[in-house]
């Protein structure tokens, strides 16, 4: 198969080249990004196009497949910006696609998809995909989904959407810095281990390992599923899982004070990460993973504290991969 990876130098989009690389069902790969790396790798062919603007039509052509990762989380204060590349763009990817003539189209989609949960009880797929409303970020993925909808219904080609919890590996570590904290120096000064663990009280949330999601992308390629597949690993992380994990005591803090400290510090550019993050972090619903265990036969080769703890050790160490995006 030749498949095509859009936004292939990111940290989900790197992890799912390396799968790629060494899986005797792909015999070609391209990966498209906005600025094309030095990497090589198995029978990976970069080309450097942006979504955006470029003709993406003859870098689908006789492709098998075509993935598209490619989003932005970074400019948080340009709204506009960010929906240019993740709505805008991603409809050129679609128009592309059938334009080609591509057989499968498989979507890189979010938990940041989902509405607002009513309790903590884990949701399938069929859980309404409407985002929550306050968060850009989760706006557009709901209205990608929308997108798919008519794209499904006006074109024969197989469509996957996967829906990942938060994708963590030790190599995304200085991506996420820049994305989510901002100072390297800051980074940096995190201690080994924790003596408390604050967090607002009443988070729930759930993660998965950037190469296990590599896995299920994968496998959605090259098997004939279609509709939208819930990606997390176990187990699903609150105070009691970070407590027995790590052997720290946690600290609850009240939702609104975190917001207010989050708005305070973004809005005097003291950190990227606008409040509406904490917003979509404290509503979206715990996801049941059954689909993609059944028909994908996916499972999780790391449990969530492990990729959880990878990622705190690479932020300390501010550790990169040799990607334009991802580099430190």
């Amino acid at each position: 198969m030749r498949i095509v990876v859009v936004g292939a130098t990111g940290n989900v989009g790197s992890s799912l080249l390396e799968r790629l690389s060494v899986d005797d069902r792909a015999t070609s790969i391209v990966g498209v990004a906005r600025r094309a790396p030095t990497v090589e790798l198995p029978k990976v062919e970069w080309r450097a196009a942006d979504v955006r603007r470029d003709d993406l039509v003859p870098l689908f052509e006789g492709a098998d497949a075509v993935v598209s990762l490619s989003w932005l989380i970074q400019p948080s204060r340009r709204p506009d910006v960010l929906s240019s590349v993740n709505v805008d763009g991603t409809r050129r990817v679609l128009d592309a696609t059938a334009e080609a003539g591509v057989p499968a189209l498989v979507y890189g989609s979010s938990v940041g998809t989902y509405s607002a949960k009513v309790n903590d009880d884990p949701v399938d797929e069929s859980w309404p995909a409407g985002g929550i409303p306050s968060c850009p970020y989760s706006r557009d993925k709901a209205t990608v989904e929308r997108m798919l909808d008519r794209f499904q219904d006006d074109h024969p080609q197989r469509v996957v959407r996967l829906r990942p919890a938060l994708v963590f590996k030790r190599g995304a570590a200085a991506e996420i810095t820049r994305y989510f904290i901002g100072s390297q120096t800051l980074a940096r000064q995190l201690p080994r281990r924790l003596p408390i663990a604050p967090m607002p009280r009443g988070l729930v949330m759930q993660c998965v390992h950037s190469h296990d999601l590599a896995l299920a992308y994968a496998e959605a390629i090259f098997s004939d599923a279609s509709g939208a597949f819930n990606i997390a690993a176990d187990p699903v992380i609150d105070a009691g899982a970070i407590e027995e994990r790590y052997a720290v005591r946690t600290v609850g803090l009240p939702r609104a004070a975190v917001r207010a400290a989050m708005a305070a510090a973004w809005h005097a550019r003291l950190q990227p990460t606008d409040p509406s993050w904490l917003d979509m972090a404290m509503q979206v619903p715990t996801m049941d993973c059954s689909r993609a265990h059944e028909q994908l036969g996916w499972r999780a080769e790391h449990d969530s504290t492990e990729a959880l703890s990878e990622l705190y050790r690479g932020i300390r160490a501010q550790v990169g991969l040799p990607t334009p995006s991802l580099r430190p």
